[in-house]
């Protein structure tokens, strides 16, 4: 029995001496207490009783903002919510600078995400996220370097507007509309009115005005109508009548 109870005790010595550390991963080892190196990835040996590690992962994390209640400059109030990717660059920065560094990057990008998105305008933030996501990730960035991570990037994902709101924006889009529609058919009126300004000045010649008259009798013919009553111009056989003039008088 004595034997077994040492070959156990030395497997669990054994066991809690060796870890093994996947390519993703590092560890941060502490000897008594103290800082002493980070080691990674592979087979890793500990001092049993005298060191110990914190595993750290150096993948991309994808960390998601709950919606935050948010009132824009305008005295709009909405609802907004993110996505903040990152990653650990210095894995001993987080473990010792900060005690909790995901929870507290969640909660800084809250903080953050408030005060940015509460400088700005309504239309602003439905217009510009991209310059409201880039501020964000600078901003992020610069307070996350001192615990060792990297902020690659924000995205605003949603953004809930209050009904009231919404059936503003709906009839402001409607009424937009309805302006561009009369710009427009007031435009085609104007341009009509030109092109018969135009023509009303060609057909004041009589000769025009003949040859369009003589024009709209070959439409109506082609209807193929049995019977046609229609008044003859002076004006066409005013010529005709000259010539007869001239032959009587010589």
């Amino acid at each position: 029995m004595s034997w077994l109870v040492l070959a156990g005790v030395v497997a669990m010595i054994v066991f809690s001496a060796v870890k093994i550390l996947n390519e993703y991963e590092r560890g941060v080892v502490f000897r008594l207490g103290r800082l002493v190196a980070t080691r990674g990835p592979g087979l890793i040996l500990l001092i049993p009783g005298v060191e110990k590690m914190q595993k750290v992962s150096l993948r991309l994390v994808t960390l998601d903002v709950p919606p935050q209640d948010i009132i824009t400059r305008d005295n709009v109030s909405v609802k907004v919510n993110a996505v903040v990717y990152f990653r650990v660059m210095t894995p001993e920065k987080a473990i010792v600078e900060v005690e909790n560094f995901l929870y507290a990057t969640s909660q800084l990008a809250q903080t953050t995400m408030r005060s940015v998105c509460g400088e700005a305008e309504l239309d602003d933030l439905l217009a510009e996220r991209e310059k409201l996501n880039l501020k964000l990730q600078v901003i992020l960035d610069k307070q996350t370097d001192p615990w060792g991570i990297k902020v690659t990037n924000v995205e605003i994902k949603h953004i809930d507007l209050p009904d009231q709101m919404k059936r503003a924006m709906a009839k402001q889009a409607e009424a937009e509309r309805e302006r561009r529609a009369k710009i427009i058919h007031a435009s085609g009126e104007f341009e009509a009115s030109a092109k018969l300004a135009q023509a009303a000045e060609v057909m004041s010649n009589p000769i025009s005005l003949q040859l369009r008259y003589l024009q709209t009798l070959t439409e109506v013919a082609a209807e193929k109508n049995s019977t046609m009553i229609f008044p003859l111009p002076i004006d066409l056989i005013t010529p005709f009548m000259e010539i007869a003039a001239k032959k009587l008088s010589e």
